[in-house]
């Protein structure tokens, strides 16, 4: 099979759904730089972060044990037991992503994710001739399951289907993801999952797969992970959760950290966010006063995290909760000594604690974690650590054969199809239809302007009249443009009704290219396009479109 994309650079300007950082960041603008170095894009500074992550720290055997056991339990992979024997040896460097667990994989994103560290990875171990492996963080910690609960597919002949889960007390669950169940609500999920792509040449062998993975004893997580796993048995990725009893002991001192550097912390953070703020910028993580950036579980070790805030001297609040009372900072540690799984850590927190357990040597993140990376200098500046390369991962957008056949039918460019529907629409009526047929822009400037001509020809004449008539003058003249600007929108309606075939075509592109009104990447998910294109065939499409190092944008062409 054959495949063809093009580079979009202006695909993240035009579409941010995120901070303004990332999108300054990745066009090199100087104030964004100041907070967060492109070492990444320069083959010098790559070997130098390579070299000090391989010096800097080895995986301990402690991990290495874990680790060896999360992964055994997936699909068998010649490829990732050979990574994980790399990460036990002196020298070998890691890249990291990570990403929630969305249902059946969440946003296409995700994948992008994992083939770009994929990518990476290989690319540093050209280039420094240094063992690098792959490693893909399960966000397990996190608890807002609204942002994972569901799937997006498209209807090719309407609009998205959307696929979610019915979990008892999602919104306000805040028990991390790790000990979330998928329960009964995933069979229908699946059924109406299976109803919509059965017929696409590829779906056996996919829904298959999810419906082996998504069962309703499962968790979010293990289902994710072992999908994952699937689609990258062949490249070696390596998976780690940091939500097992295990792995707490070995979290136990950043949260220590945490804990007794909160105050300072929280200080020299505020001070970067406004030193973001002034630059422009919108600030991608909230910092609390005082607050540690741990979460707490009170009650049960797989029970509701909250946040600290700093109370009465030497005490903490837990935010949230409906118990009011304090908790000293010397039961906080006490805790922390006696049940470490209790803790959890916020983002800003765990790409410390990633690079505390590995060798990292660059971190492959999205525009919304490059804009919360430049916050982290000062983090990590108080823990006396490096920070890794930080990477753009690779955006793609999906142009199969349906969607081709749609553009050529309304002869319309990818990029035409991201303004509101009416307007395009419109655009389409006026551009097909006679020269004598005008713009609704052009009819509202016609009619108002004559009118706006003759009411000042007759203003002297009437003034000379009457001056109290200048009042009457204007209000004649608002009223009459309310009603110019009522029957251009009647014409506008009229003339983006005209076309219902053209209206269904766009209504189609628009579901496919920008759904709800944001890239493709980030709300469509992989089960369509693995079932029409192939599991593994797309997933190969995205490995050969990935170009390490780049922060381009492509269309992807099956």
């Amino acid at each position: 099979m054959h495949f063809r994309w093009r580079v979009r650079r202006d695909l993240l300007s035009r579409h941010a759904v995120t901070s303004s950082f990332s999108t300054a960041w990745l066009r090199g603008d100087a104030s964004a730089l100041s907070f967060l170095s492109d070492d990444y894009r320069h083959r010098e500074a790559r070997a130098r972060a390579v070299a000090a992550a391989a010096a800097s720290r080895r995986v301990s055997p402690a991990l290495l044990d874990v680790l060896g056991a999360q992964n055994a339990r997936l699909a068998p992979s010649p490829a990732r037991e050979r990574n994980l024997a790399l990460l036990a040896q002196p020298g070998t460097v890691a890249v990291v992503t990570g990403q929630q667990m969305g249902l059946f994989l969440g946003p296409l994103y995700t994948l992008y994710k994992a083939a770009s560290a994929i990518v990476t990875a290989r690319a540093l171990r050209e280039e420094t001739s240094r063992p690098c492996v792959p490693v893909f963080w399960l966000q397990t910690e996190d608890h807002d399951l609204p942002e994972i609960d569901h799937c997006v597919i498209p209807r090719p002949g309407g609009g998205p289907c959307r696929l979610a889960l019915e979990l008892p007390d999602a919104a306000a669950s805040r028990a991390p993801i790790a000990h979330r169940h998928l329960g009964p609500s995933v069979l229908p999920a699946l059924a109406t999952l299976r109803a919509e792509l059965e017929a696409e040449p590829h779906a056996e062998e996919f829904l298959s797969l999810l419906e082996r993975a998504y069962r309703p004893e499962a968790t979010l997580a293990g289902a994710f992970t072992d999908v994952l796993a699937s689609l990258f048995a062949d490249e070696g990725l390596v998976f780690v959760d940091p939500r097992d009893a295990r792995l707490a002991p070995l979290a136990a001192p950043v949260h220590r950290f945490a804990l007794q550097e909160a105050g300072a912390l929280a200080s020299v953070l505020a001070a970067r966010t406004e030193a973001l703020t002034r630059a422009g910028y919108t600030v991608q993580v909230h910092v609390r006063p005082g607050s540690p950036l741990s979460f707490f579980s009170p009650d049960a070790l797989d029970g509701p995290r909250y946040r600290l805030d700093p109370a009465e001297a030497g005490a903490w609040s837990l935010v949230g909760h409906p118990d009011s009372s304090a908790i000293t900072q010397d039961a906080l540690h006490a805790a922390l000594e006696r049940e470490p799984l209790r803790f959890t850590t916020s983002a800003l927190l765990r790409p410390l604690l990633q690079d505390t357990w590995l060798p990292t040597a660059a971190y492959v993140g999205g525009p919304g974690e490059l804009a919360y990376f430049a916050q982290l200098a000062p983090l990590y500046a108080h823990a006396g650590r490096p920070m890794p390369l930080a990477i753009p991962r690779a955006r793609f957008r999906v142009l199969d054969d349906r969607a081709r056949r749609w553009l050529g039918r309304v002869g319309l460019q990818p990029d035409e199809v991201n303004v509101p529907r009416d307007t395009l629409l419109t655009r389409l009526a006026t551009r097909d239809a006679p020269e004598s047929l005008e713009t609704p822009e052009a009819l509202e400037a016609r009619l108002f302007g004559a009118f706006s001509s003759e009411l000042e020809r007759v203003a002297g004449q009437v003034s000379a009249v009457d001056a109290n008539l200048q009042d009457a003058l204007r209000r004649t003249e608002g009223t009459v443009r309310v009603a110019v600007s009522r029957l251009t929108g009647r014409y506008r309606r009229a003339l983006a009704r005209r076309d219902a075939t053209a209206a269904e075509q766009v209504d189609r592109l628009r579901t496919f290219l920008f759904p709800e009104g944001a890239p493709q990447e980030r709300v469509l998910g992989l089960p369509y396009f693995a079932c029409r294109i192939g599991a593994r065939a797309f997933t190969q499409l995205v490995l050969d479109a990935c170009v390490p190092f780049s922060g381009d944008s492509k269309d992807l062409t099956p």
